[in-house]
Order: C-alpha cells, then sequence, then structure tokens
C-alpha cells in the first residue's frame, strides 16, 4: 500500500524536514511514502523514499491515481496567505481522492489563515469529505469547528520526535539566534533586538551562533543586517552563521547552547526538545502558543520592544534548563496524530 504524503517538502526548509521525519516515523507497516516535493534528488537521499514534483498540479494529481491513501503531512496546507491558488490546488487533491473512494488524512495540521469569503467556503466544503483530521493546536480546531468540522487535537506532530542524549556538556555554552526575515522587522527595528544580543553575548563572554532554518530565507541574515550597519561591533566580533544540514544536526548545536532565542516554530521545539534553554520571538501566533505552551519567554514583533527587559529576561535564562514536564506534556500531546495515522490507515 501506497501514501501520497503532501508538504512543504524539498523547500530546504528544516522545520519541514523534521515534519516529514516524523510522519514516515509514524506509518504504519505495510505501507510506503511517495512524497510531493520541490527538490526530489535531496528528498530521495534524504529520505530514502520516491518522490513527486510538488509544484506540477498535473503531475502530483495523477500520482494520486497509483496511491492508496491522501495525506497531508503537517504545516498549515489549507491557507489562503500564500496564495488562492494554493487553496485550490490542496482541495483538488481532496476531492480527487475522495471521489476515487480512498482515505484523506489530514495529519497535525494548521488551518488558515483564511482570509477570503471564498477561501472559507471552499474550506467548508472539502475539510468534511477528510477521513480523519487531526490538528496541532486549539485555534486551528476552533475555526475547523466553525467550518463545519471536527478533528482531534495534539501538540505540533514534530514534538514526537525521538531524542538523543546530549553529548558532554562544553567548556563554553554559545548562545543561538535561530532568526528570519520577517515582515514586523525592516531596518531600524531590528535595532532593539540586535542590541539586547549583543549585550547579553558581551556581558556573557559567549559565542553567538547564527542558525538558518531555511537555506534561502535565513542564510545569509548576519551578513545582510550587518551590511545595513545594524549590527553592534560586539555582536559581529562574537557572531558567526553555523549550517546545519538535517533536524538532527540543529538539536546537537541546540544541545551545547546556553540560550536559543528562535523565530522559527520548530527552531523552537528542537531547541527545546534538545534540553536548552529557550526565549521566543514570534512573528506568527503558532510561534506565540508553543512558547506558551512550554512556558518560554515570547516577544511579539508587533509590538514595540524594550532592550532592557529583553536584555534582563534573556539574562535569566541563560544556561537554566527548561522545565522537562512542560517538555514531556508536549511530547504527550503529540501522540495523538500517530494514533489518528494508524487508525485511519487500518
Amino acid at each position: 500500500m501506497q501514501a501520497l504524503l503532501c508538504g512543504y517538502y524539498g523547500e530546504h526548509n528544516l522545520g519541514d524536514d523534521a515534519l516529514l521525519q516524523a510522519l514516515l516515523a509514524q506509518l504504519p507497516s505495510g505501507w510506503s511514502a511517495l512524497v510531493t516535493a520541490h527538490d526530489e534528488a535531496e528528498v530521495q537521499h534524504r529520505f530514502g523514499v520516491k518522490t513527486v514534483q510538488r509544484r506540477g498540479v498535473a503531475g502530483v494529481l495523477r500520482a494520486l491515481d497509483r496511491c492508496d491513501a491522501l495525506v497531508f503531512g503537517g504545516g498549515s496546507l489549507l491557507q489562503d496567505s500564500t496564495s488562492f491558488r494554493s487553496l485550490l490546488y490542496y482541495a483538488a487533491l481532496i476531492l480527487k481522492a475522495r471521489w476515487q473512494g480512498k482515505p484523506v488524512i489530514l495529519w497535525g495540521q494548521g488551518l488558515g489563515p483564511l482570509r477570503r469569503r471564498r477561501s472559507r467556503a471552499l474550506v467548508g466544503l472539502v475539510l468534511p469529505r477528510a477521513t480523519a483530521i487531526s490538528w496541532r493546536d486549539p485555534d486551528s480546531a476552533s475555526l475547523a469547528r466553525r467550518l463545519g468540522a471536527k478533528g482531534l487535537v495534539g501538540s505540533d506532530p514534530v514534538w514526537g520526535l525521538a531524542v538523543t542524549a546530549p553529548s558532554a556538556s562544553p567548556q563554553e555554552r554559545p548562545i543561538v539566534l535561530c532568526w528570519r526575515p520577517v515582515a514586523q522587522l525592516r531596518g531600524e527595528a531590528w535595532r532593539p533586538y540586535l542590541e539586547a544580543a549583543a549585550a547579553l553575548a558581551l556581558s556573557a563572554d559567549r559565542t553567538v551562533l547564527w542558525v538558518p532554518f531555511h537555506r534561502h530565507q535565513d542564510q545569509g541574515l548576519l551578513a545582510r543586517l550587518g551590511a545595513e550597519g545594524l549590527v553592534p561591533p560586539a555582536l559581529l566580533e562574537r557572531s558567526r552563521e553555523l549550517t546545519v544540514r538535517c533536524p538532527e544536526e540543529a538539536m546537537a548545536v541546540f544541545a551545547q547552547a546556553g540560550l536559543v532565542i528562535a523565530m522559527r516554530l520548530h527552531g523552537l521545539i528542537l531547541a527545546a526538545l534538545s534540553g536548552a534553554p529557550c526565549a521566543a520571538l514570534s512573528y506568527d501566533p503558532k510561534v506565540a502558543v508553543a512558547a506558551a505552551a512550554i512556558g518560554c519567554p515570547c516577544q511579539d514583533l508587533a509590538d514595540l520592544p524594550d532592550s532592557a527587559a529583553l536584555l534582563a529576561s534573556w539574562r535569566a535564562l541563560l544556561d537554566v534548563p527548561m522545565e522537562r514536564e512542560r517538555i514531556e506534556a508536549q511530547r504527550a500531546d503529540a501522540a495523538v496524530h500517530q494514533q489518528l495515522l494508524v487508525e485511519a490507515l487500518h
């Protein structure tokens, strides 16, 4: 039996890689995967799976013909912030699969934003046709109920990844920044965060590692901000960008950190899983929700920051381990997605 796994795979984003890794680990025995991917060669090499070009609608629809189930694997696929056309693509897959009598599983999904009236109407049409649904957060589940569809609720599926024991503690625990370009931070708006990071690195005498999670969006952010004259000299001289190729490498870096300050949702989750002290900067409500669940301080990027308050908050977290009980609670909540998948593909 073969399942078509749909997601933002092969887009050079470690968060999506982590979702695919979690999903493949949860596929019941007797099932193989055909994965929608942009960089097919990389996904084939990394995960040892068959792929189909995710940006070719006709090819994905044809691929569905030779599959026995359709699985939407994590992330927020049903949304119109990318485009209404993207929403039509996923709706067409759901409707075709159900017309063919195949199960449709929405696994660990976020839902929305759905800014257009026609988007809400379309999602309200296709959601009730899904065979089984699990949501990654209560807000998505609430929106789905308003659109006429129920589903189980758990934490993000990446919480279910296996955790390896960290290596021996290093002499110096660096500060790790998992930052990304965001609409809320343009030009001078970056300065309070950079100044707080500089003051922390200087006072604690720490190296600062910039870990890009998205190869194209995040890589070179340090250099770009430096070229704009926004990075304080004290931060620039202590900083370097560190490329990681997979979630396991990211977790190995996080496990050695004195503090991880994350904007990326899955950067925050993988850092917490690794046992690193964490702080969050929220460009999207999903980041704030995850931070609240683990009791992690979170600055909303839509609010005017106070550099002194940021510095005090980050300094208090340095080298202080996360509460393991909260992490384990998130891991337990993520188990609902595997249970749903196993039952739907039984």
